[in-house]
């Protein structure tokens, strides 16, 4: 009897044993469940706060040296206090496609923004264009923070990363209505003819995007939430900050430096006729590479003339000259702000022997810094206008989209010195002296006269009725949004 009684005790004790054992197994299970669901929480929030380049290797070497770089150059994630969602009544969903490049769409996002607010409709996440001559694939985020855009203007107006999954489906089986807004159009078009449709259709697809809102004459909250989200809410991704504010940093420490924004590019050639300089080869390959592109509606072009009528950009020959005859210092830094030059070495070898500091982002960082920006013509700019907005003085040899932005953002930073050439009067200047006309000083003295008042100060922004495309642009002085200054004469140098 006590003989079963003991091996009871004991088999009751094993199977407590047994119980315990299992029951530790299933607490250490529960906890690495517990932990790699927290690991793979918080992996996610690392992306979408660094994108998707972290996941996808970003490279190594934007760390090393780190410890060199200044504290003040490094992005700082200070803790957020989101703005309250504004409350009210859906009308629709606004989806657009921009076209162009970064700074065409740049400002086509934040006129989109301003039409999603004063329609009362919920904004999708704008698409870039994929299919200009940059055939440029990325998207929104990787050029922008998405994050930052969608939380910063929850006050504003509701912006989604995609539509929902009802209104998706309809997307996807072409059940939307797709159209091009009209050029130029002031809000009350949109209050009349689109914010109906949107009612309609619940949603309204706009596949242009570029130069769809009024310069002037729209009402002044509209206009100072155009700037806002340009200035403050629309800012590019961590990545590209970073590396812009290292390319800054490296300039620093040498000296004073000018960013020179020399749209010399194969396409703005072609696409504009402009062929001073070239030979006979390069005029051939220009006017064919004009007629490849059936979108580019101009084809038959008269250089010379264009050129005289100052329609043409700078060429790196006459860029040396002028910014010699401005008294630019010979032993300044001009980081040059564009993509690859047409006809390279030979046509800069001018430019370079008159001022031999010439820099570029590809001569400041490694190949490892830029190694996920190749082919990405859109976040090889965004670059260029982080370093731009920073530079000393800013000089486009073009008024593309580019110059007028980064004209109107340095504007807005205090009226920073930029020098807006008169293209116009510079090449019959520069054709003078050529021909012996003119002497040096007389060159010198005319071209500095021209340019005193023309160096970014305050100014009324020009309005033409009836003719949109003449006047200034509201993105280069959006006089609405500064901070008057006093007059002051401003030199040169």
């Amino acid at each position: 009897m006590k003989n079963n009684i003991g091996i009871g005790i004991r088999a009751m004790g094993w199977k407590m044993k047994v119980r315990s054992s299992k029951m530790k197994v299933w607490i250490i299970r529960g906890t690495t469940m517990v932990l790699l669901w927290t690991c793979l929480v918080q992996l996610t929030a690392l992306g979408d706060t660094w994108g998707p380049r972290v996941l996808k290797g970003w490279p190594s070497s934007i760390t090393q040296d780190s410890h060199s770089l200044d504290v003040k150059f490094l992005p700082t994630a200070s803790a957020r206090v989101l703005p309250p969602k504004r409350v009210y009544q859906n009308n629709g969903y606004l989806m657009v496609s921009c076209n162009g490049g970064l700074n065409q769409m740049r400002s086509a996002i934040c006129d989109m923004v301003a039409i999603a607010r004063f329609l009362n409709v919920t904004l999708i996440v704008p698409e870039l264009d994929k299919t200009s001559f940059w055939a440029d694939q990325s998207e929104f985020e990787d050029i922008f923070d998405v994050d930052h855009f969608i939380t910063s203007l929850r006050d504003e107006v509701r912006i989604l990363k995609q539509l929902p999954p009802r209104l998706k489906k309809r997307m996807e089986l072409g059940i939307v209505h797709t159209m091009p807004p009209i050029s130029w159009s002031d809000i009350s078009y949109y209050h009349n003819q689109i914010l109906p449709l949107i009612k309609k259709y619940k949603i309204v697809h706009l596949n242009r995007t570029d130069a769809r809102l009024a310069n002037s004459g729209q009402p002044l909250e509209l206009q100072k939430l155009r700037c806002r989200v340009n200035f403050n809410d629309l800012r590019f991704t961590t990545q590209i900050e970073y590396l812009g504010r290292r390319v800054v940093q490296l300039l620093r420490q040498r000296g004073p430096f000018l960013v020179l924004h020399l749209r010399y590019e194969m396409d703005m050639l072609a696409f504009s006729g402009c062929t001073q300089g070239c030979n006979l080869d390069e005029v051939e390959e220009l006017t064919r590479m004009r007629y490849a592109y059936p979108w580019w509606k101009e084809k038959i072009i008269n250089s010379e003339l264009k050129r005289k009528d100052g329609l043409c950009p700078l060429t790196p020959e006459e860029t040396a000259l002028t910014l010699r005859a401005l008294d630019i210092d010979r032993d300044i830094q001009i980081y040059v702000a564009a993509g690859e030059i047409y006809g390279g070495q030979r046509r800069m070898a001018g430019l370079a022997t008159a001022f031999p500091k010439l820099v570029r982002k590809e001569t400041l960082l490694g190949a490892d810094d830029l190694q996920f920006f190749q082919n990405h013509s859109s976040q090889m700019a965004a670059l260029d206008y982080v370093v731009s907005l920073e530079s000393d003085i800013f000089i486009p040899t073009y008024d593309g989209n580019m110059a007028k932005v980064v004209e109107g953002h340095r504007r807005y930073l205090g009226f920073k010195k930029t020098i807006l050439l008169n293209r116009k009067l510079l090449v019959e200047l520069i054709d003078n002296y050529m021909s012996g006309s003119l002497s040096w000083d007389e060159f010198s003295n005319a071209v500095k006269d021209a340019h005193s008042t023309r160096l970014g100060s305050p100014k009324k922004r020009v309005v033409i009725p009836d003719r949109p495309k003449e006047e200034d642009y509201f993105y280069a002085n959006p006089e609405e949004c500064l901070q008057p200054l006093e007059t002051k004469p401003v030199s040169i140098l």
